[in-house]
């Protein structure tokens, strides 16, 4: 495993370059530049805030300039956020994003395997109909939506839950102050936690529903094997696979990249940032994040694949 494990951090490695190398390139080849809200300023004063951020030498140079600095951790200074580093802001960031995400893809997979499990040893009853109807609204209505609503229903006119800010306000953090710190995450989690239990519903479901008809599962079943321990020893096991390869991605998706969910509910976490960074063309700041969005999609898909070979012993990850 350990063999495995190196491999594909050898193929990670040119993955992640070619992630950043083709980032820079469309940052900076899209139209418009960080300083044309700067018009007033005097054209030298714009030539020196170019030569500050390296933005006055040749495309190719700065790409070189770039790969050395990030390649030791250096990822610059903000240009929006002036005074601080790109680090500084991801630092600032990437701990909001991580209660948020790690939060909601936890109460996703609790559910939705839940859901998906018992729906497949129902199948085809009225509760697997009326729990798969809930999964299909649940992503068939997007986090987008789904925030907005909750902000208006929870928020403005029962007022139990704060918006915007980090403060722990509202009808629930009075009533129940030992909630106190979480009160202000329960909407942004909940908005997350939706589309993504439905989505692991489903899949759960259509993989336990396969896997109970597997020649081996009959065979257990025959044997007099409780059914108990069919389902939980052997169909469980098989059947979370593809929930596994799911998840992988989708938790570094939902950690890093929850950008709608945080600009409506005003948190200053990574998916804010790499916004405001994108709308005023922050090269450094847009590009830090996609190295820290890349990185994570690649550890959470080698994670994946060691677990494969734990689900399921016919995988092999060694040699």
């Amino acid at each position: 495993m350990l063999t495995f494990a190196l491999k594909r951090l050898a193929i990670a490695a040119p993955t992640l370059f070619f992630v950043v190398s083709l980032s820079f390139f469309l940052m900076h080849l899209a139209p418009g530049g960080p300083f044309d809200a700067d018009a007033n300023l005097e054209p030298q004063v714009i030539e020196n805030l170019k030569a500050a951020y390296d933005l006055d030498k040749p495309l190719f140079q700065q790409y070189l300039i770039y790969l050395g600095k990030a390649a030791q951790g250096n990822f610059g200074p903000s240009i929006i956020y002036q005074d601080r580093t790109v680090s500084q802001l991801i630092a600032t960031g990437l701990p909001v994003s991580l209660r948020i995400g790690l939060a909601a893809i936890f109460i996703a997979g609790l559910l939705g395997i839940s859901m998906g499990i018992f729906s497949a040893l129902r199948q085809n009853q009225r509760i697997d109909y009326v729990v798969m109807g809930v999964a299909m609204t649940g992503i068939a209505v997007p986090s987008f939506v789904l925030a907005p609503l909750m902000t208006l229903l929870f928020g403005v006119i029962f007022r139990l839950l704060p918006i915007a800010t980090l403060e722990p306000s509202g009808g629930l953090a009075r009533a129940v102050p030992a909630l106190g710190p979480m009160v202000p995450y329960i909407l942004p989690v909940i908005a997350l936690a939706i589309p993504q239990i439905a989505i692991i519903a489903r899949l759960t479901r259509g993989a336990m529903i396969e896997v109970l008809r597997q020649n081996y599962i009959r065979t257990a079943r025959a044997k007099g094997m409780p059914e108990k321990r069919v389902v939980w020893r052997h169909a469980v096991q098989a059947g979370l696979l593809p929930v596994v390869s799911y998840l992988g991605p989708a938790i570094a998706g939902i950690v890093t990249g929850a950008v709608v969910v945080e600009s409506i509910f005003q948190l200053p976490g990574m998916g804010r940032f790499f916004i405001q960074g994108a709308i005023n063309r922050d090269y450094p700041l847009v590009l830090g994040i996609v190295i820290i969005f890349a990185a994570a999609v690649i550890l959470m898909n080698l994670i994946v694949d060691l677990l494969y070979g734990v689900l399921d012993p016919k995988v092999k990850v060694d040699g």
